[in-house]
């Protein structure tokens, strides 16, 4: 069994959910995510906030990314999944998806003993 990371992207990072939006869409992840770890393949998961980010380029560290760049990069979790077929199952699940524009990336994370 191999580890995928689900990772949830946001077409328009400007667009902000109210709390009552928030809290519906909270709960509607927690619900996906129980779902997965019911068929005890979650492994783990986070979010990720915007305060305090930074973009490192060679010789360069500049504060970001902002809600104003093309696609944000909202979270992700990782899953235990027979293929990368089941991974993708899971990834249909989840509620981002209700999002005009946004997207999963669902990628097959590296063995220690893996160099590609």
């Amino acid at each position: 069994m191999e580890e995928y990371a689900l990772i949830m992207r946001h077409e328009d990072g400007t667009r902000i959910a109210s709390p009552e939006q928030m809290e519906i869409w909270m709960k509607m992840t927690m619900d996906w995510i129980g779902g997965i770890a019911a068929q005890n393949k979650f492994v783990s998961g986070t979010g990720l906030l915007f305060d305090d980010a930074k973009v490192i380029r060679h010789g360069m560290v500049t504060n970001g990314p902002f809600g104003e760049i093309k696609e944000t990069i909202g979270g992700l979790i990782v899953v235990k999944a027979e293929s990368v077929e089941e991974a993708v199952e899971f990834a249909k699940g989840c509620p981002v998806l209700g999002g005009d524009g946004n997207s999963m990336e669902v990628r097959r994370i590296a063995k220690r003993d893996e160099t590609h």
